[in-house]
């Protein structure tokens, strides 16, 4: 059988079932990241499973997110961070050393290995030949203790690129055209596999760019090969030891199939508020901006840096425009101080942070309200950038810094400059060791937390009959920063689930806290929503806040995967509409009737409820393995690894 890159690895990393699309399997993790937004509660459960050393050939933990001291409650979950990280065996990526993906990408990551990491945008490093995943924090957390991942076997869709991309496009457009396309649930159940001769042009970072937007498709995955392109980034980071070669078999075949012609694509920009509203620059140009936004994990390269500066370069921003450059990694930052391209940036008005998230997770850099950002970053969801209202545009930085330069959304192509070429730049020497090794003898190392930092709430099992109300109805698409926001505001607390807790829903509804509240210990909640819910970050938090607040039931169209996954995990029933027109049915306020609930979902994939008021029966389903129910039925995952030990 000839095979794909997306399931050899599959194939070598396979511990259980069928590579069947549909079927669940098991793999084994090599290699796991987590971030602080995210590894606080990993952590936790570390240390809540007694681990003595994490199982994986490497973990890391990257201090990306929560960046900002305003109080101590920031830098003592770096403190936290670090000992526990010594502690079980992990790499610890210092504040202010950059991003988690291109960090990863730059010092860790291996072709032909499987990463999972508490992020969703972890997929990123598929660009490098591996098979990296997404996924809710206790899953990372099983796998660092050397447990199986299991997931449904996806669908492998080929994307073939052909031609080259035109002067003044660049691989965001690709990503973009490709969310134009198939929008925001078109990956969802796939791995999405390039090939063809279109690679060829394509640097390593480029391929980090379109791998790292897959999370917004929706996909389980993005695969490249590990090709000569991949040996040469690994030679310049002085690790083309750990180089190895990973092609599609000649004659391979995919599931579902596309054909983009780079040499076709035009600059592309993902209007308010869905990655997938995408439209030709053309079409909108001349709308008037406040900011313009440089970098992320969705643009980390140092040609997305360097192309903005040789654009602006002799040149100063419009009037009243904030100018904002976010580098992703240090040595990054290095490289653009060492060739000028800061002092171009900074020449021209621009912004300089610190290499971390920063805006694009809502920690700084918020647009000013009523007006329209443009940002390289991966999502714009509703409220994401810190400002409610906000009108967040992605685009790729070739668009953001001609915008910059003339105040409106401007198609680069129509600036009176030459395209610029960018060199790839000498690896600067490191100095002060910013990824630290964990150490050999890590039994002896104290785990320190600060007040902010409280255990894991204990959760009961889901009894097998109740009445529950519906508190809250939405419709398709809701993200988990609507569910519960990151920002400068809430993710202080990401150790305290009692206080991020009260942030919950605050965009959807600002009284679902209180409303929430007042029944938890009487009959607990339920909410009804649409198409794709759970969409976006792999926060496990957005689960735990609702779990904590007495949510007993997730009743929708459709689950985005790690959402749903997230949701068995910490013991919330996942439902789905046998008849999705039925979600006009329920109202809120109407009280739920659940009955036999532990036979109904052991017994089948679908049962019955019923509107307690009309008596009228709705037919539900589960797409729970037999795995999941075990864990449903314990009351999550936590109490499940309890009964088993």
């Amino acid at each position: 059988m000839q095979l794909n890159v997306s399931q050899k690895l599959i194939k070598d990393h396979l511990v259980s079932g069928e590579m069947t699309p549909g079927s669940e399997i098991g793999l084994k993790i090599d290699q796991t990241l987590t971030q602080d937004a995210t590894g606080t509660m990993v952590m936790l459960e570390l240390e809540a499973m007694e681990l003595d050393r994490v199982k994986t050939e490497v973990s890391a933990q990257y201090v990306d997110h929560n960046l900002i001291q305003d109080d101590h409650r920031n830098p003592d979950d770096h403190i936290f961070l670090r000992s526990a990280a010594q502690r079980f065996g992990v790499y610890y990526s210092r504040p202010g050393n950059g991003v988690s993906h291109p960090v990863h990408m730059q010092d860790l990551a291996i072709p032909g290995k499987t990463l999972l990491g508490s992020d969703s945008h972890t997929c990123a490093n598929g660009c490098m030949g591996m098979l990296a995943m997404g996924a809710g924090g206790i899953d990372v957390a099983m796998a660092m203790a050397g447990e199986t991942y299991h997931i449904t076997m996806p669908r492998i869709m080929g994307v073939k690129l052909t031609g080259e991309l035109p002067e003044w496009v660049s691989a965001k457009d690709v990503i973009l055209e490709l969310l134009r396309r198939h929008s925001v649930k078109g990956g969802v159940g796939k791995i999405i596999e390039y090939y063809g001769p279109g690679l060829d042009s394509l640097s390593a970072m480029d391929r980090h760019v379109i791998a790292n937007m897959g999370a917004e498709l929706g996909a389980t995955a993005s695969v490249f090969p590990s090709d000569d392109e991949v040996k040469r980034f690994m030679s310049t980071q002085k690790r083309e030891h750990e180089w190895v070669e990973l092609k599609a078999d000649e004659g391979a075949e995919y599931d579902d199939h596309d054909e983009v012609n780079l040499s076709e694509l035009v600059p592309l920009i993902a209007k308010p508020t869905s990655p997938d509203n995408v439209v030709p620059v053309t079409e909108i140009e001349g709308d008037p901006i406040y900011q313009s936004y440089i970098g992320s994990s969705a643009n980390p390269g140092y040609r997305d840096f360097a192309i903005a500066s040789k654009i602006v370069e002799g040149r100063q921003v419009a009037n009243g425009i904030s100018f904002d450059i976010n580098p992703t990694s240090r040595q990054q930052l290095q490289q653009l101080v060492e060739n000028g391209h800061i002092a171009n940036l900074l020449s021209a008005s621009g912004r300089l942070h610190q290499a971390g998230c920063n805006g694009c997770i809502g920690m700084g850099q918020a647009p000013a309200s009523g007006q329209n950002s443009l940002r390289t970053t991966p999502r714009n969801f509703p409220g994401r950038s810190g400002t409610r209202e906000d009108s967040v545009f992605l685009c790729s930085p070739e668009t953001a810094a001609a915008s910059a330069l003339t105040g409106v959304i401007t198609d680069p192509r129509t600036l009176d400059i030459p395209y610029p070429e960018i060199e790839e730049p000498a690896i600067p020497e490191k100095g002060l060791e910013m990824l630290e090794a964990p150490p050999e003898d890590n039994q002896s190392v104290e785990i320190k937390k600060g007040p902010n930092i409280s255990k894991i709430p204990d959760f009961e099992p889901i009894e097998d009959n109740f009445d529950v109300p519906v508190i809250l109805k939405m419709g398709d698409n809701i993200s988990t920063d609507e569910i519960l926001a990151g920002g400068s505001r809430v993710l202080p607390y990401r150790s305290n689930i009692e206080m991020i807790s009260t942030f919950t829903f605050e965009g959807v509804d600002e009284t679902y806290n209180d409303r929430a509240l007042d029944i938890r210990e009487e009959s607990g909640h339920m909410i009804v929503a649409g198409h794709n819910y759970g969409q976006g970050s792999s926060r496990e938090h957005a689960v735990l806040a609702p779990r904590y607040l007495g949510m007993k039931v997730a009743l929708v169209k459709d689950f985005a995967r790690i959402h749903l996954q997230n949701l068995i995990n910490f013991g919330i029933l996942p439902l789905t509409f046998a008849n999705p027109e039925d979600h006009e049915l329920i109202e809120h306020g109407d009280i739920i009737e659940f009955r036999n609930i532990h036979d109904n979902i052991r017994s089948g994939s679908t049962f019955e409820v019923t509107l307690k008021e009309s008596g009228r029966k709705i037919p539900v389903r589960h797409s729970m393995t037999q795995r999941h129910l075990d864990i449903m039925l314990a009351g999550g995952i936590i109490n499940w690894v309890k009964q088993r030990s």
